[in-house]
């Protein structure tokens, strides 16, 4: 079965390039444009990975990684942080509240793809 991933990203340029990237390399790909609506996606598909921008509207990639660690039922769902963030810190933060790994924007368009399938094939 090919892997689900649940893509969060609130600007839709980012979203459509992202999506298209993934599927190219035969992921299934689902999208939210903001933390409230990945939860509720994420509680009904149970996706294999959750690739989520930290910059989101409402509640930002931090917050939303909080809530998707203490619910039980999304607790295992491993979380890759997307962002263009390149603050000293902010990787740590980021795997502080839950995120496997952290990949800095822009994206690579030549290998982002076979990132995902690598963080996919060590979970």
């Amino acid at each position: 079965m090919k892997p689900r991933i649940l893509l969060v990203e609130d600007n839709e340029n980012n979203r459509y390039l992202s999506r298209i990237l993934l599927e190219r390399e035969g992921f299934i790909v689902t999208t939210a444009p903001n933390g409230k609506q990945a939860l509720e996606d994420a509680r009904r598909d149970k996706p294999d990975l959750v690739l989520m921008d930290i910059q989101l509207p409402e509640m930002d990639g931090y917050e939303t990684a909080e809530h998707f660690k203490r619910d039980p039922a999304l607790a295992d769902i491993p979380l890759v942080g997307v962002s263009s963030f390149a603050m000293v810190g902010d990787r740590a933060k980021a795997l502080k509240v839950g995120f496997a790994a952290y990949i800095e924007k822009p994206i690579n368009t030549d290998t982002f793809a076979q990132q995902i399938g690598q963080l996919l094939s060590v979970q």
